[in-house]
């Protein structure tokens, strides 16, 4: 995924460590509020979701962080490499040890998905997915720690994970949108898209199917949301 995308120049493959675009990393930058001020994108992996950020709201500062070195040499040189280089900075640190001297008006994430008993063959290409380095809790109690009272923050999640809307409530953060993500019009949901606030109010709810019954032929809402980042969208 991510032949046409907008920002595919931007995106080096470096050896065997490159992390390529990927769906969720789309749906969610395109989905998620993006609100004026300050930005913060956890485990930014390419800096794809924070140059998204930074092309939909021209009055963002975005900060990327990641603990991976990898992942951090990447996105620096994907983000020198754009046209948001002045205002989108990466920042090597896990977010555990992250103190800025200023808190965000948007925090967006893209967790890590593997649970604490997977451990892959190549461990420095896939550490910034191991669900072992950001627990639920750490990323709600940090989010928390690092959120306006009047900021959102957006997360995806594979289905199975929704019990972090739980976790998340006990650290005043309260879902106000969730969108379920079908692959195709044929397969159960995979992911949901879910946005928290401090203001607890009916959750608005959605589905969003991504490809119709034919492989690689997108669903007119997933072309819509996405239409902006995509060439052949824009062409269409």
């Amino acid at each position: 995924m991510g032949k046409g995308f907008q920002f595919k120049q931007f995106f080096i493959e470096q050896d065997k460590c490159a992390m390529k675009v990927g769906t969720d990393g789309v749906l969610l930058g395109a989905w998620a509020k993006i609100q004026d001020g300050n930005v913060l994108d956890i485990g930014s992996g390419t800096g794809l979701m924070a140059l998204m950020a930074a092309q939909r709201n021209p009055n963002v500062v975005v900060d990327t962080i990641d603990v991976e070195e990898n992942a951090f040499i990447q996105s620096t040189i994907n983000i020198n490499n754009s046209k948001w280089k002045d205002r989108v900075f990466a920042h090597h640190v896990a977010l555990q040890n992250y103190a800025p001297n200023k808190k965000y008006d948007t925090i967006i994430s893209n967790p890590p998905f593997f649970n604490n008993t997977y451990q892959p063959e190549e461990q420095k290409r896939n550490i910034a997915r191991q669900n072992s380095l950001l627990p639920f809790e750490e990323l709600a109690f940090h989010v928390d720690r690092l959120l306006k009272k009047e900021g959102v923050f957006s997360v995806i999640l594979p289905v199975e994970e929704e019990v972090f809307v739980e976790i998340a409530k006990k650290h005043f953060l309260c879902l106000n949108r969730k969108i379920n993500v079908f692959p195709n019009t044929k397969k159960a949901c995979k992911r949901v898209l879910l946005e928290f606030s401090r203001k607890e109010d009916e959750v608005v709810e959605g589905n969003l199917i991504i490809e119709t019954d034919k492989r690689h032929v997108y669903s007119s809402e997933y072309e819509l949301l996405t239409k902006d980042f995509y060439l052949e969208f824009k062409r269409g």
